[in-house]
């Protein structure tokens, strides 16, 4: 791992970030959270975040404690890194359909408004700013991405992992990532 470099999970919501973050976690990356937001019925296992990255768009600093280490951030808010720093990103991709019931699922478990957008406007929406984010990472000359699939890490994990653990120099415990990943969870199948 480059001690310079920040590493950036990102991703929609419910794509699989925390996942990721667990595996880079168990082979062995340095993380960076803050554990403010506890494992609920919706990631069992914890988010994995940190509060300070919300706020990247008028607060920078946290930037040089991540700095060899790993970090969740929403899609949305990658626009805001500063190009004074090198970064590699793992993008987790799941099936869109899949997105939208763990969305659906967790707002009802938090007795949240389902019915906002429909499930298409919102799959019509997501699938426009993908492809937005997708070409701004592909213009920055600063920025390393690797685009993870959730479903197929979850069809044949081993293999996955050994792509992500290449991407990273091949410095991570491979068993050890793999060990993470409970396929139980894997609750939105289609």
């Amino acid at each position: 791992m480059d001690r310079d470099t920040i590493t950036i999970v990102s991703g929609l919501p419910r794509s699989g970030t925390s996942l990721m973050m667990s595996m880079l976690d168990a082979g062995g990356m340095e993380v960076l959270t803050d554990d403010q937001r506890t494992a609920d019925d919706d990631n069992p296992k914890g988010y994995y975040e940190f509060e300070r990255v919300k706020q990247i768009e008028h607060d920078q600093s946290w930037l040089e404690d991540a700095k060899g280490k790993a970090v969740k951030m929403v899609a949305e808010l990658l626009k805001h890194l500063p190009a004074a720093y090198t970064y590699k990103v793992v993008f987790m991709r799941r099936k869109m359909e899949e997105i939208l019931a763990s969305q659906r699922r967790m707002l009802i478990r938090r007795g949240e408004p389902t019915d906002r957008v429909t499930d298409e406007e919102m799959a019509t929406m997501f699938a426009r700013y993908l492809d937005r984010v997708e070409d701004w990472i592909a213009e920055q000359p600063n920025i390393d991405v690797i685009y993870v699939s959730y479903n197929d890490l979850l069809d044949s994990p081993l293999d996955h992992a050994e792509t992500v653990n290449q991407f990273f120099g091949g410095s991570l415990n491979l068993e050890k990532m793999v060990s993470v990943i409970d396929s139980s969870l894997y609750r939105q199948r289609r």
